[in-house]
């Protein structure tokens, strides 16, 4: 994660067609997520958007990806959030995953 003067850039890892939507942990230096929908038309990258504006708490057009549109390698920028505001809310979504599984 990259923070920058008007929010934080992260990269991530997608793994799409997944049994559902959620964050696994990471795959070397990017945060892997698993999203529902399929590579088609977008529709990976938009449900990665609105799953991670979710977790963050911030409205969707705040999430933009920059780099990674065909790829399974993103890099995606939030407006208005620091550093620890997105490591704290990811990592609480990271934790209650892993703990539904203990």
């Amino acid at each position: 994660m990259i923070e920058k003067s008007k929010g934080i850039e992260i990269r991530i890892y997608i793994q799409p067609r997944a049994s559902k939507t959620e964050i696994v942990g990471f795959h070397g230096e990017a945060l892997k997520i698993r999203v529902a929908s399929p590579p088609v038309d977008g529709q990976a990258n938009a449900e990665l958007c609105r799953f991670l504006a979710q977790h963050v708490g911030v409205p969707r057009q705040y999430v933009q990806l920059k780099s990674g549109v065909s790829s399974r390698q993103k890099r995606i920028f939030i407006e208005g959030k620091t550093l620890s505001d997105v490591a704290a809310a990811l990592t609480d979504s990271l934790s209650l995953k892993n703990s539904e599984h203990s």
